[in-house]
């Protein structure tokens, strides 16, 4: 069995990977030039948790091409980016995947979507661009769509481990899928149709997106009732059916902060779905107003971001709230310096750690990166001109920065 990937990102590749790993012959396909050269030359595009062993070990049984071959199963694993002024899902990707693929399309072939998709996805877009081939969908090829569910850091494990959704076409359709993804997944299978499925995985991310919300109000309510949310949170979740997540300086990342929108885009009840969107994506905003009260009266204030990835332990800086707080302090006139021992590339400068802390007048840690904890506060008091520190994730130990000459704030504690 041949499988052709279209896109290797942070999901396709993987996926790529754990397929040939299995023994199939698999070819990678990338319009990116230059990364298709990088993995011909066994060169990983990223950094992932055992992604470098699993690599070494299926590169045998791959091949890397920008353009699509002829294969028993084709995977479309491509971004489907927002548009944010509209506020709709942007499918060119998947579209152009479609166009590249139906050419090449034979008899009992099988089509897999896994790219996050607003519902009806498959049946609207794709299957009438494949069936420009001459065949038809359930008779001639198949097709289904099986949504990731595995997160940076940790993608790999989750990829073989996790539960998986398979919503077929019809039950062959769903029945190949399920028997395809059965050599490496080993989860649960949960078998629907393809808009089921595309409607779950939005389900999935709309659920935690609108929890860190009410997290996040939560959190600016204890600081108007000198309650500190932390401690409170930890407390309501002692009850045996709540479990309120955690807040934060936003939501980042491709899914979370992104596939809301999709189920709003042909919808006119999604109130509590774009509530929460604008409730997490002001949340810079309020960052930026506690950094305002601890600055007043200091001259020409410079401040220091510390993680610049939206979530920690990553390099991934997808839809990441600091470049919104970034900009949104630089519009105020604040000089910004970036540090993060994780990304390489930015938007902003990122600057090694004395660098970006000397001659600062407040440190906001944005992004809960390990290492942060391991930093002296004593060796920074020395470096900084004005010694402020704001935690927007509640994993310092505030005492010892305190200890150190720092005035510190944690986002949603109300009281000192």
């Amino acid at each position: 069995m041949k499988i052709c990937v279209l896109g290797l990102g942070y999901i396709g590749f993987p996926t790529a990977c754990l397929f040939a790993n299995a023994n199939l012959e698999v070819i990678g396909v990338d319009l990116n030039h230059a990364m298709i050269e990088k993995l011909n030359h066994g060169e990983l595009p990223f950094e992932e948790k055992g992604l470098e062993e699993l690599f070494e070990n299926a590169l045998p049984n791959m091949r890397f091409k920008t353009e699509v071959e002829e294969s028993d199963v084709f995977i479309i694993a491509v971004p489907t980016p927002l548009n944010k002024e509209m506020k709709m899902a942007d499918l060119k990707y998947v579209r152009s995947a479609a166009e590249m693929i139906y050419s090449h399309l034979r008899k009992d072939n099988l089509i897999i979507l896994e790219s996050t998709v607003p519902p009806g996805t498959c049946d609207k877009l794709l299957v009438p661009v494949l069936e420009k081939s001459g065949l038809k969908v359930g008779r001639d090829f198949y097709l289904a769509h099986c949504p990731e569910r595995a997160i940076p850091g940790n993608t790999i494990y989750e990829m073989v481990h996790n539960d998986r959704i398979v919503g077929g076409i019809d039950k062959k359709s769903t029945a190949l899928a399920k028997s395809l993804y059965s050599c490496f997944v080993e989860g649960t299978f949960y078998l629907t149709n393809t808009i089921t499925a595309e409607f779950v995985k939005l389900m999935e991310n709309t659920f935690r997106d609108i929890n860190i919300a009410l997290a996040n109000e939560f959190a600016q309510i204890a600081e108007e009732c000198e309650v500190n949310v932390w401690e409170a949170i930890e407390l309501a979740n002692k009850h045996p059916r709540v479990n309120v997540l955690k807040p934060g300086p936003g939501v980042g990342g491709h899914c979370i902060a992104i596939d809301p929108w999709f189920l709003t885009e042909n919808s006119t009840r999604c109130r509590i779905v774009s509530l929460a969107r604008e409730i997490n994506d002001g949340m810079p905003n309020h960052v930026l107003q506690i950094v305002k009260g601890m600055l007043k009266g200091v001259n020409n204030p410079v401040i220091t971001v510390f993680g610049v990835a939206y979530k920690g332990g990553v390099d991934d800086t997808r839809e990441t709230p600091a470049l919104k707080f970034i900009k949104l302090a630089e519009n105020e006139g604040y000089k910004v310096k970036v540090h993060d021992p994780y990304v390489k590339e930015f938007e902003y400068g990122v600057l090694k750690l004395e660098e970006a802390v000397k001659d600062s007048d407040c440190i906001i840690l944005i992004t809960d990166h390990p290492e942060f904890k391991e930093i002296n506060p004593k060796e920074m008091s020395s470096l900084m001109r004005t010694k402020n520190i704001i935690d927007t994730r509640n994993i310092l130990d505030a005492e010892r920065w305190k200890e150190a000459g720092f005035k510190v704030k944690v986002l949603g504690e109300g009281k000192e």
